[in-house]
């Protein structure tokens, strides 16, 4: 079909994706460069025909002691044109994948796709080969909204009480949202990101981690962190990283303390409208819990994000291609952990 060849210009990568949808920042060009940062091997390439790029794939190994393995998060991502072509060409990606995976020792590859949860996407992954991972590494369903319209009109779309939180909160003096570049103010929102991993059931990223993801995109003015206080105290925070056509809530986290002052509100309604001041079209919420789950850990982060308006967007899930025996450790490790925190 086609031949893979290496990609080494930031610029071929990020306006291949300008022409894409289904996208997010996890494939952006300085996601990569982060991972470097943190001292990850990655891959960039392309799939090519007759000099026409169809689909590119950022790939990443992960050491681990349960076992290594390849990651492809949020992708590969492939032009619509090419829509009709996906099955060839994540067959030509899974074959350079399972060289790779073989050359460097490593147990399975894993892909958390970034396409729309179909049965012909699914079926192409299982004619491959691919089966579900017992886990998932990046959001299989996220919440998105469509910020391409009037800020009345956007408030109008809300959940009522969202709505009024929102105005409350612009009303009340003792309330003040920052806007900060400033990566030193990543301290400050880490001892509230802290306290927020104790009761929401997710693994913490290390402080270190959190600086350099937010350098990686602020050089290139694609990141903020918004700060919210109540009384002149830091209550609540947030990273949102701008990236193309959209805005990502990536990071978050609000003191339980002061659960009933309407702040995280305000907050998301700030980074809503620099979204639009920057000219953007989608704001997304990032993960959101899965509908068949009642109980699940997120239910209530859930209820907060889809207050604001949007759709829910469902992904394929995440899916693993065994390289060796050595991925059944890893099998066992991850459903256990899945188990333990209630998912």
């Amino acid at each position: 079909m086609g031949m893979i060849k290496k990609i080494d210009s930031q610029t071929e990568w990020e306006e291949f994706l300008e022409g894409c949808e289904e996208k997010t920042f996890l494939h952006s060009w300085n996601w990569g460069e982060f991972l470097k940062i943190m001292g990850d091997k990655i891959w960039r390439f392309g799939v090519y025909e007759n000099d026409s790029l169809l689909a590119v794939c950022l790939v990443s190994l992960v050491r681990a002691k349960r076992g290594s393995f390849l990651l492809v998060e949020h992708g590969p991502i492939v032009k619509p044109k090419a829509k009709s072509q996906k099955p060839k060409v994540l067959g030509e990606i899974l074959e350079y994948l399972k060289n790779l995976a073989k050359r460097e020792g490593v147990g399975f590859v894993r892909v958390c796709p970034i396409w729309e949860r179909t049965a012909d996407n699914e079926t192409t992954f299982k004619e491959l080969g691919f089966r579900n991972a017992p886990i998932h590494v990046r959001p299989e369903v996220s919440w998105v909204l469509d910020i391409d319209k009037s800020e009345e009109d956007l408030l109008r779309d809300m959940r009522k009480t969202t709505r009024y939180l929102i105005r409350r909160a612009i009303q009340n003096s003792e309330i003040e949202i920052i806007k900060s570049k400033n990566v030193s103010d990543i301290e400050v929102f880490n001892k509230i990101y802290q306290q927020t991993e104790k009761r929401a059931h997710f693994v913490p990223f290390s402080l270190d981690y959190l600086k350099e993801e937010f350098q990686a995109f602020i050089k290139d003015e694609q990141a903020l962190l918004f700060l919210g206080k109540y009384k002149n105290e830091p209550i609540a925070g947030a990273m949102i990283i701008f990236w193309q056509d959209s805005a990502f809530y990536h990071q978050g986290a609000s003191l339980r303390k002061y659960a009933k002052i309407p702040v995280s509100y305000f907050l998301q309604w700030e980074a809503i409208k620099e979204a639009k001041v920057r000219g953007l079209k989608n704001y997304s919420f990032w993960g959101i819990a899965p509908n068949d789950n009642p109980n699940h850990p997120w239910r209530g982060l859930t209820l907060f994000k889809q207050g604001f308006g949007g759709e829910r967007k469902e992904y394929v899930k995440t899916q693993d291609y065994l390289i060796s025996s050595k991925y059944w450790l890893n099998y066992v490790v991850e459903k256990v952990r899945k188990k333990r925190r209630g998912f």
